[in-house]
């Protein structure tokens, strides 16, 4: 069994502690200043950053993390409330696009505003350059082993991560 240290321990809570309150102001931010949730958002925003507005729900999934199911369910929700509209698709009898409407459109480009600034206001605007370069430094590391890099040759490496 590995042992931790207290001064480990402390950063671990600490850390912990933090994550889950900055999620939870910025969610709560974002309903308030746009009302929609953050999973609304993920959403939204995978849409709106493809040219064509329009995407499969497996698609969305792979681009936000998310289990095929959790962003069926989501998108029904999102669909009751008229962000987005399912469409189908003309070369596949069987596939759904996944479509922003207008409202949709709205309620994203209010939220991307409103949410870039929360971000700024309680992250960003907290750290100084040494900080912002520590924290990019020790993400990276551990993206690197949760995701390590997938190599297909010496010269063709691929990237799992993104």
């Amino acid at each position: 069994m590995t042992t931790t240290t207290a001064e480990e321990r402390e950063l671990w809570r600490t850390f912990f502690v933090m994550r889950r309150q900055l999620e939870l102001t910025l969610e709560r931010r974002l309903q308030a200043d746009s009302g929609i949730s953050s999973a609304d958002f993920e959403i939204l925003a995978a849409l709106s950053e493809e040219s064509s507005a329009h995407l499969r729900a497996g698609r969305i999934a792979d681009i936000i993390g998310w289990e095929k199911s959790r962003v069926s369910h989501q998108l029904s929700r999102m669909e009751q409330r008229g962000l987005i509209e399912r469409v189908e698709c003309g070369d596949d009898a069987r596939g759904v696009w996944v479509v922003l409407t207008a409202e949709g459109r709205r309620a994203v480009a209010s939220a991307m505003r409103d949410h870039t600034d929360a971000i700024r206001e309680y992250f960003f605007d907290v750290l100084d350059d040494e900080h912002k370069t520590a924290l990019l430094n020790a993400s990276r590391r551990v993206l690197d082993v949760i995701n390590p890099p997938i190599c297909v040759d010496e010269e063709d490496r691929v990237d799992v991560a993104g």
